[in-house]
């Protein structure tokens, strides 16, 4: 079974992520959104084997670059990625 884990606050200032990557499976993804985009920068986020997306208007907002290891999605293709996965978990 399949999760899309939503990850909405930023790794520098709490543990949300790093608890998120010890949990997730290798069906699972990851999606950055808000301050949580600032996870493009985590050292151990592209080396968990897991599909990482981030919401490309948070991204922008922040001036972030998109890594290679890294996809970025619009509003649709948010609710896309809710219907793909089996699971969503908000790391809230």
């Amino acid at each position: 079974m399949s999760t899309l884990h939503v990850v909405s606050h930023s790794p520098f200032t709490d543990s949300r992520l790093d608890s998120c990557l010890r949990v997730c499976a290798s069906a699972d993804a990851i999606l950055l959104c808000g301050d949580g985009a600032y996870g493009l920068r985590h050292p151990a986020l592209h080396t968990k084997g897991v599909k990482v997306f981030v919401l490309a208007e948070d991204m922008q907002a922040r001036n972030l670059p998109l890594p290679d290891w890294a996809d970025s999605v619009d509003y649709p293709g948010f609710v896309q990625l809710s219907i793909d996965y089996d699971k969503v978990n908000s790391w809230l």
